[in-house]
């Protein structure tokens, strides 16, 4: 498997932009051993200093991220913003002062003088599997706006590498992942968070029960201790199912050629990692 070395640690976040005791930023840590994919364990991270905390350790690491790294090219072009995604969250941290919000008036006043239907484009990786992810423009209801404008930033920071979009630390090495497009692989479009209701949490045993058989196309069999298995059953908010998602989306990667990523990839846009993306 190319690429795939022994001590490599592989992680998936889940992550938030606002992290807190109730709602945190949640990391699965896995080994891949062939085609069975270990879960070591769950880490919720309460504040974004642990979340930069879990950038700065020493690889080998392979990390699937649920956050954007890049934003719409039409977006960016619009503001003059760079040629590549590192230098463009640079600059818009500049021009917005580090402050969100600015960021989400930037966002608006621009999506105010655009023809309805044309205010929150998308990425061409965001149309490129089922589900479709959201905007990284959106800054309201799920914020992913705000995700990408404090983890993407954070991950360049960190001098990790991005492969394809920004060089850095060989050791560390960050990807982009979606846990709903895994999780459509598996039960379709059933839903499985945010409720404790009965058929969420059925819809949250399929998942893992398929993971564990090794269905949903990524050519792997999640290894899950009993304990873990309840947590990820029992958690309503399914941040922590999202999180053993990204990882078995990173574990795909680190057994493909270029992390399971296409030769080109668009400078600004970026790539989420998987095997259900069209290219």
């Amino acid at each position: 498997m190319p690429g795939l070395r022994a001590d490599l640690l592989l992680l998936g976040v889940d992550f938030t932009c606002a992290p807190t005791r109730r709602k945190p930023i949640v990391v699965a840590r896995g080994r891949r051993e062939g085609t069975v994919l270990h879960l070591l364990g769950l880490q919720p991270l309460d504040a974004l200093a642990g979340f930069e905390g879990l950038l700065a350790e020493a690889g080998p690491w392979l990390g699937g991220f649920d956050l954007p790294f890049g934003l719409p090219r039409a977006f960016v072009e619009a503001h003059t913003l760079g040629a590549d995604t590192a230098a463009v969250v640079r600059e818009l941290h500049r021009r917005c002062e580090g402050r969100r919000m600015v960021f989400r008036a930037l966002v608006d006043a621009w999506g105010n003088s655009r023809p309805a239907g044309q205010r929150l484009v998308h990425r061409m990786a965001d149309r490129a599997g089922t589900p479709m992810s959201s905007s990284p423009l959106q800054t309201r209801y799920v914020p992913v706006g705000f995700m990408y404008f404090e983890g993407f930033s954070r991950i360049v920071a960190s001098g990790a590498q991005v492969p394809g979009l920004v060089h850095g630390d060989p050791r560390r090495v960050a990807l982009e992942a979606y846990p709903a497009r895994a999780a459509y692989a598996l039960v379709g479009p059933r839903s499985y968070k945010n409720s404790a209701a009965a058929d969420r949490r059925q819809a949250r045993a399929a998942i893992v029960r398929g993971l564990e058989r090794g269905e949903g196309g990524f050519g792997l069999r999640l290894a899950v201790p009993r304990a873990w298995r309840e947590v990820l059953l029992a958690d309503a908010s399914g941040d922590a199912l999202d999180a053993v998602l990204c990882l078995v989306q990173a574990a795909w990667a680190a057994g493909r050629p270029r992390r399971g990523l296409p030769a080109r990839i668009d400078a600004v846009e970026g790539w989420i990692v998987g095997p259900h993306a069209q290219r």
